[in-house]
């Protein structure tokens, strides 16, 4: 296995609660890794630990080592900023800047450097649209706002303007629950093109998703992670009594 991300012994405090305990787990590249578990049980917690999100949070202490291609991306010279260029993130809701056009919310992530020659945002616009599947659906409307779109093209819009600052790693965080089907099953499809050029990391709470997309599955309870394996596996013969009970409905 290509290991791509390492979690090695990672907990994450909030003040007094321990949120996260002792998590270890190896992410391969180019894959999907699904994380499931009841509601808080730390999966987005440990999700924005890949990117550094907790910085922003001042009672969070996170130790343990994430390790991203051989480097520990805690490690204090480490810019947090080239950290999320290489690890971008998707919110459960969908989040595009509202006052901005459809085409600047693409390139958002190159405007804050103000490089770009418009000859190039042009073709990284259309180039990060098409890979999302939305290019038919606005070449027309570019510069309208973004708020105009439906609620999936707009979370498409901004897994567009994720992969277009070219990141490694993709998180995502229950990026279809606030999709109808459709859109849901887009979200989906995406999911398993992407994964092509990106290692993708999503925590959902619908299981029939993790089972759908995901190349392995990781079950957390309580702050800990209880199993991980191939998600045919997991879902099939989990090896432990706690995973079984969950994906079958009997607690969760």
């Amino acid at each position: 296995m290509n290991c791509k991300v390492q979690i090695d012994k990672l907990n994450i405090h909030f003040g007094q609660t321990h949120a996260v305990k002792d998590v270890s787990m190896d992410i391969a590249a180019n894959s999907v890794t699904a994380i499931i578990g009841p509601s808080g049980c730390g999966k987005s917690t440990v999700l924005r630990s890949i990117n550094r999100m907790h910085d922003m949070t001042p009672s969070a202490r996170v130790s343990g080592r994430i390790i991203l291609d051989g480097s520990d991306i805690y490690d204090r010279s480490l810019d947090p900023v080239s950290i999320r260029r290489r690890v971008g993130m998707v919110f459960q809701k969908p989040n595009p800047f509202p006052a901005m056009s459809i085409y600047d919310n693409v390139i958002a992530g190159y405007k804050l450097n103000g490089l770009l020659v418009k000859k190039e945002a042009d073709q990284i616009v259309e180039s990060s649209l098409q890979r999302v599947a939305l290019w038919d659906e606005v070449k027309d409307r570019l510069h309208r706002s973004a708020m105009d779109l439906s609620g999936g093209q707009q979370q498409r819009l901004c897994i567009a303007r994720t992969i277009a600052v070219r990141p490694e790693v993709i998180l995502m965080d229950e990026p279809a629950s606030a999709l109808d089907p459709l859109s849901t099953l887009k979200i989906e499809e995406l999911v398993e093109e992407l994964k092509e050029k990106y290692t993708i990391i999503i925590v959902t709470h619908n299981m029939q998703q993790a089972a759908r997309v995901s190349d392995v599955t990781a079950f957390f309870y309580l702050g800990e992670m209880v199993e991980m394996g191939p998600t045919k596996k997991m879902f099939t013969t989990p090896e432990k009594k706690q995973t079984e009970d969950y994906i079958t409905g009997r607690f969760g």
